[in-house]
Order: structure tokens, then C-alpha cells, then sequence
């Protein structure tokens, strides 16, 4: 199973930073490139324990709807989102928010498996795993700006 670690350093304080991260706003506007859009569940605001919601996008030029659920959260420190239902045989996001001294290092694991057997995994090491750890990273990107 493909996991990606991405640490990120955010000038701003954890519980900004653990906010920010649950927000359906700001996660709709860190992936507008990909048209992401909600189409259920918690459509504004911030994500509470067991909130779920539908996503709408577009990746690698097709259309997917992925519904995922607040499994565990631990405020201003850690919270998880898992897929309920979607393209994905499994995925787990963690995401943990550690306070520094000005900054919050902010660390996203991924776990996933795409459907389809020996097919799925080589879809994942060979395009899936470069392909999310971007997307990761953009909207890390994305909120470093919007907290500085």
C-alpha cells in the first residue's frame, strides 16, 4: 500500500493551521485547479467529529466523486478523513499539527489503494503515488499562503 509523508512549515499558530485544514471553503479553494466542488454532505465551514462530505472533480481529465468522513479528531493537534465511498479501494488521510515556536510543522500521511488488483498497485507506483504527493503539496502550498 502506497503511503506518502509531507511535512510542511506554516507561519502561523496550530490551531489556524488545524482550522484552516477543516475547512470545506479553503479545501474547495486549494483544488480549484482540479474543479473540486462539493455535491454532499458539509457544503461551508469547518469539519467536525463524523461530518461527512461528497467531493466532485476532475483528475487526469476524468470526472470522480469520493465521499470521505471526519474518523478521528483530537483539536488543534490531529484529525483523520477516510473515504467512505469513491474511487479508491482504501484511503486514509492523517493530518497532524505540531506547535513550534512561530511556525506549526504541519505533516499530511496518506494511505491508499486504488481498486483492481495487481493493475491498481502498478497505477499507484507508477502514476498514482507522484500524482497525489503533487496535489498534496499544492494545497500545502496553498494554505502556507493564505495563513501567511
Amino acid at each position: 500500500m502506497p503511503r506518502i509523508v509531507l511535512a510542511t512549515s506554516v507561519p502561523a499558530s496550530a490551531q489556524r493551521c488545524f482550522e484552516l485544514s477543516l475547512s470545506v471553503d479553503a479545501h474547495t479553494a486549494s483544488m480549484s485547479r482540479s474543479g473540486e466542488r462539493v455535491v454532499g454532505g458539509v457544503r461551508a465551514g469547518v469539519m467536525e467529529l463524523g461530518d461527512t462530505v461528497t467531493w466532485r472533480a476532475r483528475h487526469f481529465g476524468l470526472p470522480f466523486t469520493m465521499t470521505s468522513r471526519i474518523t478521528d479528531l483530537v483539536a488543534p493537534n490531529r484529525f483523520v478523513d477516510e473515504q467512505v465511498s469513491g474511487p479508491f479501494a482504501h484511503w486514509w488521510h492523517e493530518h497532524v499539527f505540531e506547535q513550534r515556536e512561530k511556525t506549526t510543522l504541519m505533516t499530511d500521511t496518506v494511505e491508499f489503494t486504488s481498486p483492481a488488483g495487481p493493475i491498481g498497485r502498478l497505477v499507484d507506483a507508477v502514476i498514482l503515488t507522484k500524482y497525489m504527493t503533487r496535489l498534496l503539496t499544492q494545497r500545502n502550498r496553498w494554505l502556507v499562503h493564505a495563513l501567511s
